[in-house]
């Protein structure tokens, strides 16, 4: 009767209802307990749609494994809009800081390929290049380019990095 339950969730805020309630349901888990315990680990994506993994046991016993939402989602919550631009290229719908695009890159780096924080800021710039988001006023393309040049090392350099 063992098993894993593969949700989104929206950060800090998950509940007994859909998604979460009818798949813990036939579980022998305490569904209030993996409630709690998911929307302990996933509060710093308040409101943000969460990839949550749970692993049950026949006895009930449970493991959470929190995933990091996709850069998309990252985006849009740190630029404050729902919806990318129908034409990228042309029509821009929101504009991020270099401190934001560090924020983004910081929290998605475990799941990115990108060995520094700087190649991950260059992976979430080509997801705001896609969405129509401008980066300090710039095209992102234009700014991952500069990027590229070592304009920005100092501020997307993270303690680790250096």
């Amino acid at each position: 009767m063992a098993g894993t339950i593969e949700v989104l969730v929206p950060g800090g805020q998950a509940n007994p209802g859909p998604p979460l309630g009818p798949e813990l349901g036939p579980t022998p888990v305490d569904v209030q307990a993996v409630v709690q315990e998911i929307n302990d680990q996933t509060e710093a994506f308040d409101g943000t749609e969460v990839p949550v993994t749970v692993d049950y046991e026949e006895d009930g016993s449970f493991e959470i494994d929190v995933g990091v939402p996709p850069t998309a989602a990252l985006v849009k919550d740190e630029a404050g809009f729902e919806t990318g631009s129908g034409e990228p290229q042309k029509d821009f719908v929101a504009d991020l800081s270099v401190d934001q695009v560090k924020t983004i890159a910081e929290q998605k780096h475990p799941d990115l390929l990108a060995y520094d924080t700087i190649n991950a800021a260059k992976e979430v710039v080509g997801t705001c290049a896609s969405m129509g988001v401008t980066i300090e006023g710039n095209d992102a393309r234009e700014f991952k380019q500069r990027v590229d040049d070592g304009e920005y090392d100092d501020v997307l350099a993270g303690e680790a990095d250096a």
